[in-house]
């Protein structure tokens, strides 16, 4: 099971947030390409990189430091964050992201989707991010009347590199993974799963472990790392990577 490692950027500095509320930043460097940098060092195969700052203002914002990354690391990076348009999907995947992740314009747009994965197969990846069971849009600030699993199985048989499914009541706050919920989601869809969301300590990673037989690929995890909980190397280590 992969391991990735979260750089969130607002307003240039690497945060991580609680419950993604915007007022609840807590701000672990002043230079993300140099977290991405550590992290890459430690043994990260691949990178979570969301523009929260794109996410609330519903468009790219933090392009440069995006780029800064992209040019430092050698490894893949998904990015998420104020994705909504074909231009901004292409302008990602021509700066060097690995592949990009859709959220809020997915539920509301999924056209857009069925579109690019046609013309960037492998290289998309839907967000659903859930409060409740019910997906939330517009940098979480808003829950729609959708239920995540409906909108996951909507997406069958497009070719999705794979969903990003985070429970927002535990984003940040070091809770412990929605088992229950990653668990019947990977079983309701053929797409490759990343668990996100409430992880803190290596049993955390233990109990995910399982699920990569449903077909949970790999698990985001932010805070636990910036925090010190969860020792990159060590949970590599545990997960023979």
């Amino acid at each position: 099971m992969l391991i990735i490692p979260a750089v969130d950027i607002k307003e240039g500095h690497c945060v991580r947030l609680l419950q993604g509320r915007r007022d609840s930043e807590t701000v672990f460097s002043d230079d993300p390409s140099a977290m991405a940098e550590k992290w890459e060092s430690e043994g990260a195969q691949m990178l979570h990189v969301v523009d929260l700052d794109g996410a609330f203002e519903q468009g790219p914002q933090n392009v440069e430091f995006i780029e800064r990354i992209v040019n430092k690391v050698h490894i893949p990076i998904e990015l998420g964050g104020g994705i909504r348009t074909m231009e901004t999907i292409s302008m990602y995947l021509d700066l060097g992201v690995s592949r990009v992740i859709v959220g809020t314009e997915a539920i509301r747009n999924p056209g857009l989707i069925e579109e690019a994965c046609r013309l960037y197969p492998g290289k998309i990846v839907v967000g659903i991010d859930a409060r409740d069971g019910m997906v939330a849009v517009d940098g979480w600030t808003k829950t729609s009347e959708r239920e995540a699993m409906a909108v996951a199985k909507g997406f069958e048989g497009w070719g999705l590199a794979a969903i990003v499914f985070t429970d927002i009541q535990k984003d940040g706050m070091e809770s412990g993974p929605s088992i229950e919920q990653t668990k019947a989601l990977a079983e309701a869809v053929t797409t490759p799963i990343i668990a996100s969301g409430g992880v803190s300590h290596i049993d955390d990673i233990k109990a995910l472990l399982p699920l990569k037989e449903v077909g949970v690929e790999g698990v985001i995890i932010g805070r636990a790392l910036y925090s010190g909980s969860i020792n990159l190397k060590k949970a590599l280590a545990f997960v023979g990577r």
